[in-house]
């Protein structure tokens, strides 16, 4: 059974504070692009640059764009295969820009590794940060996130749910956290 962790109005706050850790980071807007890893990552990127133009309406908009990294992992004799989704950069690619990168959770490390090869294959970034919803630990690469909503301590036997309404659906966005072996899944 799964238990929540996060409700709509929770995830809310944590965006809102990391999206002014990015701005205090950076200082302002910028030079500044979100690149949000498919699939839930795309979503946050998105609130997070809506929620930064909220925060300085008079600076430049904060580009958001997404960066599939599928084709980069090094674990994809391992793990299902997802549908590689197209990367969409914004005008003025990366060049020189401050890159943050947005995923939902930060577990392995492997994704953000992936991630780096594919940034130097689009560009040369002035410098990249990374931004996760939750961080639930477990690294395998030196890897750590400079904005997260929220530490999530779990075990390897757990799974993190994030729920977004725009690709999941019905109900409110939510994080919860369950038990892999009474669910029957495997993460």
């Amino acid at each position: 059974m799964a238990r929540a962790v996060l409700s709509q109005a929770d995830i809310q706050r944590a965006l809102t504070r990391i999206s002014h850790e990015i701005l205090e980071s950076n200082r302002g807007s910028n030079d500044l692009v979100l690149l949000g890893i498919p699939t839930r990552g795309v979503i946050l990127a998105r609130r997070i640059a809506e929620t930064i133009a909220r925060i300085e309406p008079d600076a430049p908009p904060v580009l958001a764009g997404a960066l599939d990294v599928t084709m980069y992992r090094d674990d994809l004799s391992h793990t299902r295969l997802r549908t590689p989704s197209p990367t969409e950069l914004p005008p003025g690619g990366i060049d020189g820009k401050t890159v943050v990168l947005v995923d939902d959770v930060l577990y392995s490390g492997r994704t953000i590794r992936a991630a780096f090869d594919a940034l130097a294959d689009l560009g040369r970034a002035r410098a990249v940060r990374l931004a996760v919803l939750v961080d639930r630990g477990h690294r395998e690469f030196p890897i750590r996130a400079d904005f997260v909503g929220k530490n999530l301590p779990s075990s390897t036997r757990e799974r993190i749910n994030v729920h977004l309404v725009e690709i999941d659906g019905d109900g409110d966005d939510a994080v919860s956290i369950e038990d892999v072996a009474t669910a029957g899944g495997a993460e």
